[in-house]
């Protein structure tokens, strides 16, 4: 049996592949706009299993492997036997005798790596706590729409030093970019988690101002990520300053932009007039979800496709 390819981590895939993905969306997302059918995943099946819940997630998976020709099943664990304490080793065995490609949204990352060195298919990362590849693939590649290559710019990330933040350092080290991080005292960005060594792809800042400081984009979460609600109050005291606003925005680049990958909670992490204003492009990020991940369906499953 031939050892399946996984994207669990931003570092699973090359720069000369990130090139081709982003390339092939571009393909797919102008098929999609025409109303082309393009059908290469005919009889194809993906299993998506939720630990978290997900808006943005699980519909931009299954109406993209729709799209694709294939089908989609959703699985939450709260419905199946993983809820009810089925070792993620028997699960994997069996599930991924029973599909084709499987996409897991859940907490440590410890169980995704456990779940894909038992399966027998491809398995995608829709989110862990240390990780989100698939979020950050969408926004490189919104960003690419918008301004052209990444190699070479600065991302500003203002906030929580969550999944987000620690893939943007994964992806700054490959594709050539500096990171700009800034985080509220008592929570530091921890590079080994993303396991970058090297500090010459990213500076880390006290003040959020000098972070964003040059920016070519300037991006941010929400304070509390899903599993931390009990910190909330604490966050929402610690995080105050850190809100993107039209002043912080102003010391980025002129033609700036700004992204979110949502849900955002305006008068938070980011001011309405931002968000909501001309430098946002939070909408054609969220849309890019489906278009990057029909393309790394594709490339997981098919390799890479010239047509």
């Amino acid at each position: 049996m031939t050892t399946p390819r996984h994207f669990l981590q931003f570092s699973d895939c090359t720069a000369d592949e990130f090139d081709y993905l982003f390339k092939r969306s571009t393909v797919i997302k102008g098929r999609f706009k025409a109303y082309e059918r393009y059908w290469p995943l005919e009889d194809r099946t993906l299993v998506m299993i939720f630990e978290k819940a997900s808006t943005r997630t699980r519909l931009s998976f299954e109406a993209g492997m729709h799209q694709l020709g294939g089908a989609a099943i959703y699985l939450n664990t709260r419905d199946s036997q993983l809820g009810r304490g089925e070792p993620v080793e028997d699960a994997a065995q069996v599930i991924s005798r029973m599909s084709d490609i499987i996409m897991i949204r859940t907490y440590e990352q410890a169980i995704i790596d456990t779940f894909a060195k038992w399966s027998r298919v491809p398995v995608i990362n829709g989110l862990t706590n240390e990780f989100h590849p698939c979020q950050i693939l969408a926004d490189i590649f919104t960003f690419i729409e918008h301004r052209g290559p990444i190699k070479g710019k600065t991302v500003a990330w203002v906030g929580d030093a969550n999944n987000m933040c620690n893939t943007w350092l994964q992806a700054a080290k490959l594709l050539d970019f500096r990171l700009n991080v800034s985080t509220p005292a008592g929570y530091p960005l921890d590079p080994a988690v993303a396991g970058v060594t090297d500090t010459g792809c990213f500076e880390v800042f006290a003040d959020p101002y000098d972070a964003c400081r040059g920016a070519d984009l300037v991006t941010t979460d929400v304070w509390t990520s899903m599993g931390f609600e009990a910190e909330g109050e604490a966050r929402h005291k610690a995080f105050a300053n850190w809100q993107v606003t039209d002043a912080m925005m102003s010391v980025a680049k002129p033609d700036a932009l700004f992204m979110h990958c949502l849900p955002a909670h305006r008068g938070e992490e980011v001011a309405a007039d931002v968000i909501d204003g001309k430098q946002s492009v939070v909408w054609d990020e969220a849309e890019n979800r489906l278009h990057v991940q029909k393309a790394l369906i594709e490339f997981l499953l098919l390799g890479r496709v010239d047509d």
